[in-house]
């Protein structure tokens, strides 16, 4: 209950506050690549219920995107303005809407499209017993996924057997230990780290 509590005050405020921003951004993905502005797409959630994530979208419009397709060897579809936005993580900024609606938590095991939830069903089913996060242990681990699966001559087996079996260990230890104290120490290492 405080977590939902602190999760609710804080992503209110969070948006109040950063709502310039979120302009100047939108604006920017707008003038770079026209509409939409967001990227949403489904991810499964709390219990395994699904539900549908936002951010700034940062790539040119593909098909099949909401498959959980792997485009991390594919840099020619990210805009110039998505650079910037992944590079700062500014395009997660939208998920504090998801928290303010209860689908996240401000810190929390990362949301997974289904097809990877498939892959370790025992060890999902632990992980989502908890809300989900914009942050964690895990994405600070992984703040540079993105260049090590590019990197990969095989991204998707790359994940699959090396990078989700470690942020599953990462969200698991998440779900045993959390706390208020720890959610803040987690905010405040993706904030200033």
């Amino acid at each position: 209950m405080m977590k939902r509590l602190f999760d609710f005050v804080s992503s209110l405020c969070g948006i109040l506050i950063l709502s310039p921003l979120f302009v100047i951004l939108a604006f920017a993905v707008v003038i770079d690549t026209g509409f939409p502005v967001f990227f949403l797409q489904k991810r499964v959630g709390l219990y395994g219920r699904p539900f549908f994530i936002y951010k700034f979208r940062t790539m040119t419009l593909l098909k099949d995107a909401s498959q959980g397709s792997f485009d991390a060897g594919d840099s020619r579809r990210v805009t110039p303005v998505g650079r910037v936005l992944r590079r700062t993580k500014l395009d997660e900024l939208p998920q504090l809407w998801n928290v303010l609606r209860g689908d996240m938590s401000l810190v929390g095991p990362r949301p997974e499209v289904q097809k990877w939830v498939d892959v370790y069903p025992e060890r999902w089913s632990r992980v989502l017993s908890l809300r989900p996060g914009i942050t964690d242990n895990a994405s600070l681990e992984f703040r540079n996924e993105e260049e090590l699966l590019a990197a990969s001559s095989n991204p998707e087996k790359t994940y699959r057997y090396e990078v989700l079996p470690r942020k599953l260990d990462l969200y698991e230890g998440y779900v045993q230990n959390h706390s208020l104290a720890g959610d803040l120490r987690i905010i405040f290492r993706t904030i200033f780290g």
